[in-house]
């Protein structure tokens, strides 16, 4: 090889050795940033946080409670004073078996027009005003209602305040207005019974041709109901036995309506709350594990990228140690070449 020769081919090994080494300082660089990105992700994780459990003792709470004949008082509160005493809240629940309660919905049949007005019926039972029983100077029933026709002078007069009565008790229970009814008779009690109609619910709902309303109409009757009072800042006096439980509470002690009530102690759970905050939980966990997942992939994304990059920094160095053997080769034969050119004498 000549002079020329072994110098530009030291050149070219030169241009390419300092390439191999910009390239090793680029994928240097690429692993470190993947190296960054990747304590980021763990970082994610470090300050992600577990979903805990609810516990059903969070939701689980002792009640106390007395009973007054038909009455359940349950104590909601209970504040001690200086005095040793005690303000007490309380709410009583009892079952009112004659309360105004839903009955379903029903599809109500219209006749008439507009000009001579309408009238409303369920079957063969034709709806009328509720309170507006008919009857002659003599309290004789007139109308064509085949459970009022059954019933004697006495009847139809009692039945007349019972109704005023039914009047008074839906309007305190669904708001004032005009109601209609229809007696329907139950197999089981051999008795008839009211079912109430709102005017207004009656009067607005679209019929179709023949004359059927396109939509049920709610329907009302007597039956029974869970009634609740609250009773607030009552003054009261508790009795505790050794363990601390209390076992009698003394309403208005010391006054003419004092009176003494032995207390009953029960845990209570709050289900519905309990299956909400599991429910919430499961949805956490769901939202933590999918998370996890993917930061995860995202971890294996990055490692899979570094491998690949270490394998490739692998590789250059491999070239570089080749271009290097060259290149010494390169330049003893440049310095067997120099000397032989250039040595005067042996």
């Amino acid at each position: 090889m000549g002079m020329a020769a072994s110098q530009a081919r030291f050149l070219g090994l030169t241009a390419r050795k300092t390439n191999v080494e910009y390239e090793g300082q680029q994928v240097n660089q690429q692993r470190t940033a993947l190296s960054n990105q990747s304590a980021n992700y763990y970082n994610q994780l470090l300050g992600m946080t577990v979903p805990t459990p609810p516990s059903i003792q969070d939701f689980t709470k002792t009640v106390y409670s007395f009973n007054d004949g038909a009455l359940t008082n349950n104590i909601t509160s209970l504040i001690a004073q200086a005095n040793g005493t005690y303000i007490v809240s309380y709410t009583s629940s009892w079952t009112d078996d004659f309360a105004a309660v839903s009955a379903g919905s029903s599809i109500i049949t219209r006749a008439g027009d507009d000009d001579t007005g309408y009238t409303y019926s369920i079957g063969s039972k034709e709806l009328r005003t509720l309170g507006s029983i008919t009857t002659d100077d003599e309290g004789n029933y007139t109308g064509n209602d085949e459970y009022l026709k059954t019933l004697s002078k006495p009847q139809i007069a009692k039945l007349k305040t019972e109704e005023d009565q039914y009047v008074k008790l839906l309007n305190s229970q669904y708001g004032n207005a005009d109601w209609q009814v229809r007696y329907v008779f139950n197999s089981t009690t051999k008795t008839y019974s009211p079912y109430f109609y709102k005017k207004d619910d009656v009067d607005k709902a679209t019929y179709s041709d023949n004359g059927a309303s396109q939509s049920y109409i709610p329907a009302y009757t007597i039956g029974s109901a869970q009634k609740t009072e609250e009773h607030k800042g009552v003054p009261a006096r508790i009795e505790q036995d050794s363990s601390g439980r209390l076992i009698n509470i003394t309403l208005n002690p010391g006054t003419d309506d004092e009176i003494t009530y032995s207390l009953t102690t029960n845990t209570t759970t709050d289900q519905a709350a309990y299956d909400d905050a599991m429910n919430q939980y499961e949805y956490d966990k769901y939202q933590y594990d999918q998370s996890i997942q993917e930061i995860n992939a995202k971890i294996e994304i990055v490692q899979a990228e570094d491998k690949n990059l270490e394998l490739r920094l692998k590789q250059l160095d491999t070239e570089q140690d080749a271009i290097q053997t060259e290149m010494d080769a390169v330049q003893k034969v440049i310095e067997k070449n120099t000397e032989s050119t250039f040595k005067t004498f042996g």
